[in-house]
């Protein structure tokens, strides 16, 4: 069964040897950005004007995606188009714990819990298989230093550039260097123009979640 790209992400967020997931925050509005947008490229959602409408409930046969679009298509049953932004509050979380959870039946991470102070309870996702995070590198690198993306490819670079989560992509890289490939490809030549939409609209959702996280903190 392929990746999704929501586990692709949170195998970037997770540090290898402690498990503790780098750039928390960031990472979990892109996992649940990736199901929304690996839904869109699967034709199940159309993404536009900030809203999102379910056009195909059938299942992808991928249990993470379905499990988002069954949840998407009772949330929506009924309704005027929603907000992306709306959704991705509701469901990041939820898409966290999922996609963790598929990763550990998986193989590819192993759940270890303890407690800090001996008191809070933590748990970590030290890496266990390493080679489905290695051909990611790999193809990630290769697009950074010009080879076209594939779609899928192609999204998960635009999600991280909106999740401005370059330093999860390219840790080894200078910043200016990522995030002006990471920008190039965010603009989607290589999607179609339903795809490209979506994609406009992601990174609008995230630079508003976001922001408002951000916001939240400091307040």
């Amino acid at each position: 069964m392929a990746v999704t790209l929501g586990e692709e992400i949170t195998l970037l967020s997770l540090d290898d040897e402690s498990g503790v997931a780098r750039e928390r925050s960031s990472a979990s509005w892109a996992v649940a950005g990736g199901a929304l947008l690996e839904l869109a490229m699967a034709g199940r959602v159309a993404v536009a004007d900030g809203r999102l409408t379910v056009v195909d409930a059938s299942p992808t046969g991928t249990a993470l995606l379905d499990e988002r679009l069954r949840g998407l298509a009772e949330w929506t049953r009924g309704k005027e188009p929603r907000r992306v932004t709306d959704w991705l509050t509701k469901d990041h979380s939820k898409a966290v714990a999922a996609t963790v959870a598929a990763l550990c039946e998986r193989g590819l991470v192993a759940e270890e819990r303890g407690r800090v102070l001996g008191v809070f309870p933590v748990r970590r996702y030290p890496e266990v298989d390493g080679s489905v995070e290695r051909e990611l590198r790999a193809r990630l690198t290769s697009v950074l230093y010009g080879a076209e993306p594939d779609a899928r490819t192609g999204g998960l670079i635009a999600l991280l550039h909106a999740a401005k989560l370059h330093r999860l992509a390219f840790p080894d890289v200078p910043r200016v260097r990522a995030e002006s490939r990471m920008a190039q490809v965010a603009e989607g030549q290589w999607a179609g123009d339903g795809v490209r939409e979506a994609i406009r609209n992601m990174q609008a959702a995230m630079a508003a979640v976001t922001a408002a996280t951000v916001a939240a903190v400091v307040i």
